[in-house]
């Protein structure tokens, strides 16, 4: 936890200035930082999705496959009242071209599918078990980060 010492009620005053007026760029920080570690566990478990040739209930193409990691990011942060967020998604088309999809199947439809499961595939939930997974590892992450800005203010 981060702490500093100071003397009488002046100084503390005006280390809690110094706080607030780097407050918004420290937790920016921490929150990229922290979905960087929740993007590195889904991005595995993406990777680790497995592979069928043909249409079957457990695996996707390689092409989606592909699509999917190539789609995968992070988005800018937006800011909600007092809240900040960011969200990791999949933008884009991948390169399975059908008849209803003559550009390419949306990679979101495909993670979607795949992590809730459809008429036609069984459920897989990758994102749900990464997320997860990583909630400790995130959050340790972003405590690093907002004490180790903290310290860089107060001395």
């Amino acid at each position: 936890m981060a702490s500093w010492k100071f003397e009488g009620l002046d100084e503390y005053l005006r280390q809690l200035e110094r706080l607030q007026g780097s407050s918004d760029q420290a937790i920016g920080k921490a929150i990229y930082e922290g979905a960087g570690v929740v993007a590195k566990a889904c991005a595995a478990a993406i990777k680790a999705l497995p592979v069928s040739n043909q249409y079957d209930s457990n695996g996707i193409t390689s092409v989606q496959k592909a699509g999917l990691i190539e789609g995968f990011g992070i988005s800018h942060a937006q800011t909600d009242g007092y809240y900040r967020n960011v969200k990791l998604g999949f933008d884009g088309y991948n390169g399975q071209k059908t008849d209803k999809y003559p550009n390419g199947q949306p990679n979101s439809m495909i993670a979607r599918s795949i992590n809730s499961g459809s008429s036609y595939r069984r459920k897989n939930p990758f994102m749900d078990k990464a997320t997860s997974s990583s909630k400790g590892a995130c959050e340790m992450t972003m405590q690093r980060v907002i004490e180790t800005e903290i310290q860089k203010v107060v001395h």
